[in-house]
């Protein structure tokens, strides 16, 4: 069997490590076609250089996240690989125009994390995870809510709940990351802040985050997104003394970071996730989820943009006890290889 997977952001490229090692021992012969959709080195070159990943075998080189741009290019390579099936992961303009490219050539799609819904249609990536998974013939779910969700709207792909992913890579490198790559702080003394999605890089609605992070008396380290650098420097906004703006960090640099810190601060749906498998509070400055049982259990909490809202959550939040584990237990790319595999009955693994 030979397949295509489509990756193109900082996110798809940790849960590429996982997968792509079950790919290769499920005997699979996967050609990765890498979109350039992050194109700075350090969101994309380190974390193929620090995780161990094989290059990939298309780099498109585009630097953007334009769907119209990228799909075409996408479907060129598809045209010349023809693979079996096309595996898409997430929710990115990658993702979608991955899906459209295979679509319009009539190659199955598989969808690792189908069937995650915030309920807000206002978001581009919620509207790529609806159409992507009106696509999909594979829908690979994290967790029994998202395969409901998918019978409840109807999706015509074959629903299997296989778990997340990332959990095995966060079970994979954070260990590995707190060995070799010292906190920026001593261990729960700090807050990790990232804040990168559309929405929240709009001046205003970025000020008010900055405010909100600025009010607090602990170190906030903030590894800056390119683009959210940009609109700071532009816009004029200011940082309190607490706040530490830096570049972007390597994975296992970040992880070391995250995996210590007090309190997790962010719009990333990821990072909301390994936020839990690090056992460190979260909070998340957006209006929704797509990780309700994060919030449920009482390990997230949403405060949109509001800055005594934001700062109030950060001080006071505390981990739950007795939290139980949540979306994954470390086997999930060797379900979806075996899968891909045409195993039909992976319950077992």
């Amino acid at each position: 069997m030979r397949l295509v997977t489509v990756v193109g952001n900082r996110p798809q490229l940790v849960k590429a490590a996982p997968l792509s090692a079950a790919i290769r021992d499920a005997g699979i012969d996967e050609v990765v076609v890498h979109t350039g959709q992050h194109w700075d080195a350090e969101l994309s070159q380190v974390f193929i250089d620090e995780l161990g990943l094989s290059e990939p075998a298309h780099r498109l080189d585009l630097r953007t996240a334009d769907v119209a741009t990228l799909s075409p290019a996408i479907r060129a390579v598809l045209e010349e690989e023809r693979p079996d099936r096309v595996m898409v992961l997430g929710d990115t303009s990658s993702t979608l125009a991955g899906a459209r490219a295979a679509a319009a050539v009539g190659i199955p799609i598989a969808h690792v994390e189908a069937g995650l819904r915030s309920g807000d249609l206002s978001m581009p990536e919620e509207r790529a995870r609806i159409e992507v998974d009106g696509l999909a013939a594979l829908l690979l779910c994290p967790d029994e809510r998202s395969a409901e969700t998918l019978r409840e709207e109807g999706a015509p792909g074959r629903i299997e709940v296989v778990g997340d992913v990332m959990a095995d890579a966060t079970l994979r490198f954070a260990p590995i990351a707190r060995d070799r790559v010292p906190p920026p702080h001593p261990p729960g003394t700090y807050v990790v802040a990232t804040v990168h999605r559309e929405a929240n890089v709009r001046p205003e609605r970025l000020r008010r985050i900055a405010d909100g992070l600025s009010r607090l008396d602990e170190p906030v380290v903030l590894p800056a997104h390119p683009r959210t650098a940009a609109t700071l420097v532009r816009e004029g906004i200011l940082l309190g003394s607490n706040v530490e703006l830096r570049e972007p960090l390597g994975y296992l640099a970040f992880a070391a970071a995250a995996s210590q810190a007090r309190v997790i601060a962010t719009d990333s749906g990821g990072l909301q996730k390994e936020a839990y498998w690090y056992r460190v509070p979260c909070v998340t400055m957006r209006p929704s989820t797509e990780w309700v049982d994060t919030v449920e259990q009482g390990a997230n909490t949403l405060v949109d943009d509001d800055p005594a809202e934001i700062a109030a959550a950060i001080r006071g939040a505390v981990f739950p006890v007795g939290a139980p584990p949540l979306y994954g237990d470390g086997r999930t790319a060797a379900r979806i290889a075996a899968l891909l595999a045409g195993v039909h009955d992976v319950a077992t693994l």
